[in-house]
Order: structure tokens, then C-alpha cells, then sequence
């Protein structure tokens, strides 16, 4: 799985002109899921999230997770992030999880997040978007719990 995180003052996501997800500070996290990908490694990925350190402590230090400050989390489904870009200039997404399987990956993680988390809200799977998000720094990484990752 694919997680890009964005540190955020704000963000949302629209549906057809209804705002369907909305956060203040917090992080904006884009979620892949790949061919492969099992709920272990959403899980996995969740930790990591929720335990990854991107917010400043008193002396500027990235220091603190979304847990520490007490942050908001805006999980939006993104298929492209399964792309495979290393050759030619379309990219390939045979790399990427059926719609079937990437929704269901995506439901168990949500539904893992707000059990874990108090604030938490989410884009629609399947849907055309539009995001819009104030990035903070910027602050934006890229996580992943790769299959390689198995083992």
C-alpha cells in the first residue's frame, strides 16, 4: 500500500459540489492500494501514520505525530498512486489493486483509522474528486508497505 501524506492546515474533498470530507490541521493522506496488498499491510501502513513524525516540536523539530498534536486525518482514495511511471510517458497500473479489492483494502483501513484515531474523515471511493488542501511547509512524503516489505 501507498500512503502520500500531506501536512495540512486545511483540506477537503467535493463530490458533484458537496463537500463529502473536511479537516482543519492534520494530514491529508492519499491512499494506493496495490495488486498485492493484504489488510497486514494496511495495518502496517496505519502505524506508520499514525506514528510518523511531521509536525514541529517547540524548537521547529520534526518531532511530533498526528497523535501528538491531536491533528485531523483526511484519508482520500488515490488509484493512480499504484501507477507504475518507469518507462514511457503513460503510466502502467498493472501494478494497482481491482476496484473491487482496492475499495475493500481502503474500507479496512478507514475503518481501522477511526478506531484509532478520534478524527478522521474520508474522500469516496470510485468517485471524481476534487481535493483541495492548504499544505503546511510544505510538508508532503511518501510511505509505502510494499510487498517487498513481506516476509
Amino acid at each position: 500500500m501507498i500512503a502520500l501524506l500531506q501536512r495540512v492546515t486545511q483540506a477537503r474533498v467535493d463530490v458533484d459540489g458537496e463537500t463529502v470530507g473536511a479537516i482543519g490541521a492534520g494530514l491529508l493522506v492519499l491512499v494506493g492500494v496495490e495488486r498485492d496488498d493484504t489488510e497486514a499491510d494496511a495495518n502496517r501502513l496505519l502505524d506508520r501514520i499514525l506514528r510518523y513524525r511531521v509536525f514541529a516540536d517547540t524548537e521547529g523539530r520534526m518531532n511530533h505525530s498526528i497523535a501528538d498534536v491531536a491533528g485531523a486525518l483526511l484519508l482520500v482514495p488515490q488509484f493512480t498512486l499504484a501507477a507504475d511511471t518507469r518507462k514511457g510517458s503513460r503510466p502502467s497500473f498493472s501494478p494497482a489493486a481491482s476496484p473491487e479489492k482496492g475499495e475493500t483494502l481502503f474500507d479496512f483501513l478507514l475503518t481501522e483509522a477511526k478506531t484509532r484515531h478520534p478524527r478522521v474523515a474520508t474522500g469516496r471511493f470510485g468517485a471524481h474528486m476534487k481535493v483541495y488542501s492548504v499544505n503546511d511547509g510544505p510538508v508532503t512524503l511518501l510511505l509505502r508497505s510494499a510487498p517487498s516489505d513481506r516476509g
